[in-house]
């Protein structure tokens, strides 16, 4: 079992690797959750017309007509 963490003498090398892969993909699931509470929020005011902005008028492309 120690030969398996020693990892032929390249473990100062693999095991922060490991480690830092393992930060970063946590790190995108987080972000990736967060993000789609933050999405699905958003789709529910939209679909209750909670969230909906008044549109402008239309402008006529030429005033001269």
């Amino acid at each position: 079992m120690a030969a398996f963490f020693d990892m032929g003498g390249y473990a100062a090398f693999i095991w922060p690797a490991y480690g830092l892969a393992a930060i970063v993909m946590i790190g995108l699931a987080l972000q990736s959750v967060a993000d789609f509470r933050t999405q699905r929020k958003l789709a529910r005011e939209l679909e209750a017309g909670k969230a909906a902005r008044p549109r402008a008028p239309a402008r006529n492309a030429n005033p001269e007509v």
